[in-house]
Order: C-alpha cells, then structure tokens, then sequence
C-alpha cells in the first residue's frame, strides 16, 4: 500500500482488501430467524465479507449469530455505524469490520483503536483523505451510482493505493464499469438482498456479482 501523500495515479498496483473476494454483501432489513442460512449461502458462493446494517431489526443477535456459526469462514462486520459505543458493542458480538455511511474521524480513530478494519464512507476527495488520516483502511464511494465511474476514476487520481468499494445502485451490469474506473470491488446490498426473499434469491444474487467480479480483467 502506498503512502497516504502518494496517490495512486494510472498503472499503479492497487492495496487488495483483506477479504479474498473484493464484494461486501449487505444484509440490510434481516431478521436473526434468517441471518444464519442467508449468511450460509453466501459463504458458500464464496463471499467473505458480510456486512449486516445496524439500522436491521435485532441487529445485536442477527451479527451474534452470523459470528458464531460463519465468523470462521467470513469476515463478519456491522454497517451504519454512526458511535462509537456501537463499535464496542460490535467488537464484543465477534465482527472484524465496521462500515461507516460517512466520514467521521473521531470514529474511525476509536475503531482502528480497538482492532476493526474501517471501510469508511466519504463522497469527495477531502472526506477520504480525512478518512485515510483518522486510520481507515477502506474506503466506500456512496452513493456510487449518484456519482458514477467518471467519479472513481477522477479520485484514484489522487488517492493512495487503498481499497475502494463503490456502493448503491451497482448492479451485475455496471459493476465492470467501475472495476475499470479503479474501484477494488463494490458493497452490493438492494441488489442482492431484500428483507423476507427466499434463500435461492440470494444465492443467485450472489453467484452473478460474482461471476462478474471474478471475470474482470484490468
């Protein structure tokens, strides 16, 4: 990973995230009745980062359970998180990362402090650069498809050679779009997952981002 005063620019290498498959599935909206057998599938097409929201019903027990019957397969994380009380509440359910929905540095220090990875949400340059100086070690472009590849593009001109993660409104057929701009991988959350679907919709959710992230060539 380059230094934070080094940007990226065109041609240079970009930092991997630390999950081997570059897509954060959001589970936003389920329920613990559902958490464990959504949370299966996705291990098993072959997603490593698991995302579930804190603004989801029984947040605490849907991320409990997740930990405790996948955290050894997935890395488990809690996303909208807005204080830093719930990053003490997460670390102590058993999740390794938090995603933030924006840039708040006294946050992102507490998190870094206590061991979780951050990706943290930012829409310009001066807000990932914030962020990158709190300690986050991803960054997350939301909403992605406000902005669009041209957005990412530009940014990487500039910013070092962390992990991007473009989220909202990316979906299988514009997710090349921005892998090409220089994102690492994207959050997929309505896209792949809405409260009460049967399991099988996420599994074929899941399989075509998939398809599509690993098929992607520079």
């Amino acid at each position: 990973m380059t230094d934070h005063g080094q940007p990226a620019g065109l041609g240079v290498r970009i930092a991997h995230a630390p999950f081997r498959l570059p897509l954060i599935a959001i589970l936003r909206g389920i329920t613990p009745g559902e958490a464990a057998a959504h949370v299966g599938v996705l291990v098993e097409e072959g997603y490593d980062a698991i995302e579930i929201p804190l603004n989801s019903p029984d947040w605490a027990q849907s991320i409990a359970i997740a930990a405790r019957e996948h955290g050894g397969h997935a890395w488990i994380g809690g996303g909208t998180v807005l204080r830093p009380a719930e990053v003490d509440t997460l670390q102590h359910l058993g999740a390794r990362f938090i995603v933030t929905p924006h840039t708040h540095p006294p946050l992102i220090r507490h998190a870094v402090a206590a061991g979780m990875q951050v990706v943290a949400g930012f829409a310009t340059a001066s807000e990932a650069f914030a962020a990158l100086d709190a300690g986050a070690q991803m960054l997350k472009l939301f909403p992605a498809a406000t902005y669009g590849p041209g957005h990412v593009r530009a940014l990487r001109a500039v910013l070092p050679a962390v992990p991007l993660f473009v989220v909202g409104g990316v979906t299988p057929l514009t997710l090349t779009d921005y892998l090409a701009a220089g994102s690492t991988g994207a959050g997929i959350g309505g896209e792949l997952y809405r409260p009460g679907q049967p399991i099988e919709r996420t599994r074929s959710g899941a399989r075509e981002f998939r398809l599509v992230q690993t098929a992607y060539r520079p």
